[in-house]
């Protein structure tokens, strides 16, 4: 057992030196809060629609996992449109009362790379292009993830295909804090964030805290990890989600790797 748990730890120290992460994997479930009331943003007539059609195209798919080409071109259209439609107010970061559509819990139900199988996103609208993906001095990684019904934190790639994955903003806090239940337990990771000043509704992610509650009843705390992958890479900002569409029930994002999120308030919307 104790060898067992020795390589889980030099996988993930390896890991955590090389990659970052497309949906970043967050901290401690007593940090999570409900979500805040939101005085505003039900969609239009069109856009719940809209809604509507895109939680039946993600069913059945295993968080993205097992959705075929057709299947991903009219997800990809589908939320082209929504984003087109109806961004985001650009101080969603920053103000408190916009805020609070962003804050607290969602749920991850489907992701998938933004292009297919390297031809480009499909889409009537026009193609989504990360505005200075690298983010200037930070430098983040931009290679692209192309692990569909899975999520990458720190260079470890999660299958969350059975079980949707938590993401939770605090944004008075500025924190925001994933979890994913795993085979080996539940990882989770967490750090602060600071809004891009290219993409105003883009979250630049560094991360703090780390840890792995092993099935076995141990919880490895690896948050020290982020501290030698800071040193090495001179920052410990290591990603970031950017939010593309959001009402009170869904909100739709693109990751620094090319990674499309797709999130809804109610655990059991899809």
């Amino acid at each position: 057992m104790k060898n067992a748990l020795v390589v889980v730890v030099v996988v993930v120290v390896l890991a955590a030196t090389r990659g970052t992460c497309a949906f970043n994997l967050p901290g401690i479930t007593n940090i999570f809060k409900p979500p805040s009331p939101t005085a505003a943003s039900r969609p239009t007539a069109k856009l719940a629609s809209d809604e509507s059609q895109l939680l039946q195209a993600i069913a059945n798919t295993g968080n993205g996992k097992d959705a075929d080409l057709e299947t991903q071109s009219r997800v990809l259209s589908i939320v082209r449109r929504m984003e087109i439609s109806a961004p985001p107010n650009p101080t969603l970061l920053t103000n408190p009362d916009e805020a609070k559509i962003l804050d607290g819990d969602w749920f991850l139900q489907y992701t998938a790379p933004s292009e297919i199988d390297g031809e480009g996103e499909v889409s009537s609208d026009g193609k989504w292009v990360a505005v200075e993906a690298s983010e200037g001095e930070s430098n983040l990684n931009t290679r692209q993830f192309k692990g569909a019904g899975a999520v990458s934190g720190g260079g470890i790639k999660v299958d969350a295909s059975s079980t949707p994955a938590l993401q939770s903003f605090d944004v008075a806090n500025s924190r925001v804090t994933n979890e994913v239940i795993a085979g080996i337990g539940t990882v989770t990771v967490g750090g602060t964030f600071r809004p891009s000043t290219t993409v105003p509704s883009r979250a630049i992610v560094a991360f703090d805290t780390g840890k792995i509650a092993l099935a076995l009843g141990l919880t490895l705390d690896i948050s020290f990890l982020f501290d030698i992958r800071g040193a090495i890479k001179g920052t410990k900002e290591a990603g970031w989600v950017e939010t593309t569409y959001i009402s009170d029930d869904m909100r739709i994002g693109r990751g620094n790797k090319g990674s499309l999120f797709i999130l809804t308030r109610d655990r059991d919307a899809v």
